[in-house]
This record gives structure tokens, sequence and C-alpha cells, in this order.
């Protein structure tokens, strides 16, 4: 009887073992950006051989260097362990890849088209295309991008009809890696999803989370399309807590009331929790906003975008976020930028990360300089970034630089080094003592008994 995924997503493990679990496989990481790269030095770090891919040249080279792209703590000190190890190496050869691995990984990226809310699917077409003609032997490709639904069954087509050896399958194992946390998201994940069509290939990709799945780690088998489901409707639900908590900093704002209090107070519900209940300058990065955007265009397409319709209020309370942050720091400099030196905390959209895409901290760092404002900017780790989306901005190289002498501060991503700050030391460093709390990480009464006018999201 062939075998059929459990309709009800079962994780119950298999009652017989991988009869090739005696030997691990080898891997292969089709892209080697965040996703990727991560992915590709974890898995040597769990005990795997793995050969990394990425049409960039330059990128394969520093990789091979030993040094990272972007700022992931943790990860470069395991990229050149396991590049002297010799159980990493990378390359741009698809034939070489095809012939090393039994596995392979697709993590290329999927930005949000240009002017559409769609996600570009160039380049995992493009990758699948390019491997699929060297698979002359039985492998598993695992898709690990954040893909609409539907696009499994595309990829599932193109390896049918270009792969030589008609026994290679697809699997689809979505990501849930947290940017800052990414190195620990992937040697403990909170669970594993495996979208697949064959007893074989749900065998073969638990051969590759073997010492993780020991573990104990929540495994989920079901089809491809709730496989790429997954990703989407998590990060939905994410967005709309966030978005609703700023919602009632709207409605806290109106009525006087305290949003963190109310936070808190709903946050005790077991049904609803704290986490994630942090109302502040909204989110941003490469998932969060695009994902949300390429599943309200996916529904529209599958005729079903009014089940999600919802989503199009969550992005825009998140972006009114932005502009209410912009007007706090107005009403902090009498009504007019003009003229006035600001320092803005944070570039990176979030702490212990240097990414910058759809920043909510840069987006109020440029309106406010188009305000008329003398803007200067210091993040711990994305100010190089910053400079090249941004160069119309001053930079700073450290906290006391960025501070001396402004009239306000804009703290908006909440760096440790930020929310540590002391307020008669600062104080003693700027011309005004005026404070937009973006991120509302501060002691609002510890600074206003410093002398500051402290003003947040949500708060009296």
């Amino acid at each position: 009887m062939p075998f059929e995924p459990d309709s009800n997503a079962s994780a119950a493990p298999l009652t017989q073992p991988n009869p090739s679990a005696t030997a691990r496989p080898r891997l292969s990481v089709i892209g080697t950006g965040y996703l990727g790269a991560t992915h590709a030095v974890c898995m040597v770090e769990l005990g795997y051989e793995v050969i990394g891919l990425d049409v960039d040249e330059a990128k394969i080279k520093a990789l091979c260097a030993g040094q990272i792209p972007f700022f992931e703590p943790g990860l470069p000190e395991l990229l050149a362990k396991h590049i002297d190890s010799g159980k990493l190496r990378f390359t741009t050869d698809f034939a070489e890849v095809a012939a090393f691995a039994d596995i392979h990984f697709v993590c290329v990226g999927t930005p949000q088209q240009k002017g559409q809310y769609a996600a570009d699917m160039t380049y995992v077409r493009s990758a699948f295309e390019s491997l699929a003609p060297h698979l002359n032997r039985r492998a598993l490709v695992v898709g690990k991008s954040t893909v609409p639904a539907g696009t499994a069954e595309q990829m599932a087509t193109i390896l049918a009809e270009l792969a030589p050896n008609k026994e290679v399958e697809l699997a689809w194992n979505p990501e849930f890696l947290r940017e800052g946390f990414a190195v620990a998201d992937t040697l403990a994940p909170d669970r594993l999803v495996f979208g697949v069509r064959s007893e074989w290939a749900e065998q073969t990709i638990r051969s590759a989370f073997e010492p993780v799945i020991a573990t104990g780690t929540p495994v989920i088998v079901t089809d491809f399309a709730t496989a790429e489901l997954v990703k989407v409707a998590a990060n939905s639900f994410l967005a709309t807590k966030i978005s609703f908590i700023n919602a009632m900093a709207e409605v806290c704002e109106a009525t006087g009331a305290d949003v963190i209090q109310l936070a808190d107070a709903i946050g005790h519900d077991a049904r609803i929790g704290r986490r994630f209940l942090n109302a502040g300058l909204g989110f941003g990065g490469g998932c969060l906003p695009k994902d949300i955007r390429a599943f309200i265009a996916r529904a529209g397409e599958l005729g079903v975008d009014q089940a999600v319709s919802f989503l199009r209020d969550v992005d825009e309370i998140n972006l009114r976020r932005r502009a209410r942050v912009v007007e706090l720091g107005l009403e902090l400099v009498d009504g007019s930028y003009a003229g006035t030196k600001v320092a803005v905390l944070g570039a990176a959209f979030k702490p212990n990360s240097d990414d910058i895409r759809d920043s909510p901290a840069l987006d109020v760092a440029a309106a406010v300089g188009r305000r008329g404002a003398r803007v200067q900017v210091f993040d711990p780790q994305a100010n190089a970034n910053a400079r090249r989306v941004h160069p119309e901005l001053s930079y700073a190289d450290s906290l006391d630089e960025v501070i001396d002498g402004v009239d306000l501060i804009m703290l908006l991503t909440e760096w440790q080094e930020f929310r540590s700050m002391d307020p008669e030391t600062v104080g003693q460093r700027v011309a005004r003592r005026n404070l937009v709390d973006g991120r509302n990480v501060l002691d609002p009464i510890q600074w206003r008994s410093s002398g500051w006018v402290y003003r947040a999201l949500g708060r009296p």
C-alpha cells in the first residue's frame, strides 16, 4: 500500500527505522544568504558533511575564507570551525553539488516583487531548474524557502521533467529562524515540519535531522500545501498580534490609558499570552512584511482574498506607527524639525541583527531628515548597511558620539546598549533632554525624574 501522509498531520514516529540511517546522508544547501549560510553551518555542527552553493562568486569566496556577509551571533565562530574541519565547503558548480549530496536543501530568497504584493519566485525556479538536470541518482530535494501555496507542486513538476533519474523526489521543510537567534533555532528548533508524498521521502528527510529528532523535537508530517502554509500562517499570526497591541496603543493615547499595563493585564490570560504584545514602532525585516503581503496576493489568486483581508489592516497599522513616532518627536521640538539635531538610536529592524530591510528605524530617520533635521544614526552592527541605503543621513561610531549636543533622542531599535542607558549620564551630553522611546523599553519614571521630556507610543 503506498504511503499517504497522515491527514491529521501526526507527529508520531515511524515504526520502521530508516534503513540508511547507519550512514548519515551528505547534504547540499542551494543559496547561501541568511537562511542558507546558517543552515549549512549548523548542519555540519549537527554532524553532517555539507556543501553550499551560490551563483554569487564573491559570496562563495568570502564564505570559503570564513567570512559571514551578515551579522548573526555565534555563526562566524561555527563557520571557521567547520571550514577548518573539512566537513563544510562551498562552490558555484551545480554538477559538483549533485555528485556530492544525497539531500539538497533549497534556501534561496523570495523577495517581494517590485511594485506588487506577490513574492518573486525567480530564484526558486532558477535553483530547481539549474539543479535538476544534474540529478543522475536518486536524491531528495527539500524546499526551505518561504513560498506561496502551490509552489511545491510546480517544483515537483520541474524535477520530474528535468531530472535524469526519475526517482528524485521533493519534500518541503519550512524554516522558522529568528534573526539574532538563528543558530539556536537551527540546532534546537521548537518543531520540524515535513511536507512529503512518500514513505521514502519522509524517512530520508528524517535522516537529515536525526540528531534534532532524537532530542524529542516535535515532528509534523503533512502534505505540500500545509507545509507551505505553516510559515506564512505563523508570520501572519505574529504580525496580527503585534499590530493588535499597536492598535490598542492608539486607543490608549486617545483615552489616557497605558498600553504596557494593558498588555500585562491581558497577557496573563493563558489563551492570549504576553509574548509579542509589545507596543512600539512595529515590525520590519525581510520576513513578516513581505510574507503577509505575499499571502494576501496568493489568497487573491486563489479566490479567497476575503479570508485574509484583515492582513491589509495589520500592514497599515504597522506602517502608521512609523508616522506616529515622527509626530511624537515633532511635539518635542516645538513643532518643527528644521535646524534641530536629532540622534537616532538604531538602524537594524531588530536588535542582534544588521538587517535593515524594511527597517522602521531607518524609515523614521529618513522621514525626520526630510523635514529638515540634522539626523545622526548609530547602530552597533547596521551602520554600514544603513549608509549604503541612506547616504543622506549622518552616522556615528558610538553612543556617546551620536547623542553629543542633540535636541532630541529617538530610540528606535532596542539594542541592550540603549536599554541600559543612564538618564543622568546621557543628559550631560545632550543640548536638550527630549526623548522618544519608540520601543517602550525605558522606565518613564526614571527618565522624567532626571529632567527628561519622555514620550512613547500608547503611554501617558
